[in-house]
């Protein structure tokens, strides 16, 4: 039987989020993989810069970095277009970017439902639009980043967890829009990296004891899975894996 697994040398993937944590992580995962990179980012030009120069100095003339504000959907097609003028082909999408923060409902705001709608849900849509075409032209493939909480809430983030409920539907939907051409996946984490603001010793272990493993997960789970449905799964789309130790098989 012929083997399916495909090269990544030479492939094109644009990534949202990308100068810190697990957007990060997925850089340099891709990156070992063979892929050159545009990496997208709003405010974080410094480690942007710091993680092209890197990831240079192993290979050159690899990554493009593009700032964006992704509210803007305007700039969207935009990037598409870099990474066609830059490297001539575009084969991977990763919907990473996401802002999080409570948003208690006795006191959300309508501006809060906007900021967080639009990172999480509305420019990863629009953005996928944009790339359709030259990924259907690649046979190339989208990864959302979604999240446990889009079919767990998380409590006091009721806008947050319906913004990821919509962006794990849009993995489903957009399978059966994009297919044949376009593979369209998600990774749902769990306790992966705490969020910035802080959680207590007591809540991070309470968190953990929620999980099958004990422990919380790291950046290169979640890059070695997404590199598996990129480069290992060309049969598998429309589907989200968990990775989260174990959490979603308690109540």
């Amino acid at each position: 039987m012929k083997d399916d697994v495909k090269s990544l040398s030479g492939k094109t993937a644009l990534i949202t989020g990308a100068a810190h944590r697990i957007g990060a992580q997925i850089a340099r995962t891709l990156h070992a993989a063979g892929m050159d990179l545009v990496l997208h980012y709003r405010r974080s030009v410094r480690p942007a810069e710091e993680l092209r120069r890197s990831l240079e100095s192993e290979r050159p003339e690899s990554v493009l970095l593009v700032q964006a504000d992704l509210q803007d959907t305007g700039s969207l097609s935009r990037m598409v277009r870099i990474a066609l003028s830059g490297f001539g082909r575009l084969d991977l999408l990763v919907n990473n970017a996401s802002s999080f923060y409570p948003t208690p409902l006795v006191d959300a705001s309508e501006s809060q439902w906007d900021n967080l709608l639009a990172t999480n849900l509305k420019a990863p849509f629009f953005l996928a639009q944009a790339a359709a075409p030259t990924l259907a032209r690649f046979g190339g493939c989208i990864v959302n980043l979604v999240d446990i909480h889009g079919e767990r809430p998380l409590k006091d983030h009721p806008i947050y967890s319906i913004a990821k409920a919509g962006n794990a539907m849009m993995v489903k939907s957009l399978a059966r829009e994009l297919g044949p051409e376009v593979r369209v996946n998600g990774i749902a984490p769990g306790a992966i990296l705490w969020p910035k603001q802080g959680n207590s010793e007591a809540g991070k272990q309470e968190v953990l004891g929620r999980t099958a493993l004990k422990r919380p997960g790291s950046p290169q789970d979640i890059a070695r899975t997404l590199l598996f449905l990129v480069r290992d799964a060309p049969y598998i789309t429309g589907q989200i894996i968990v990775v989260d130790g174990g959490r979603s098989t308690q109540h």
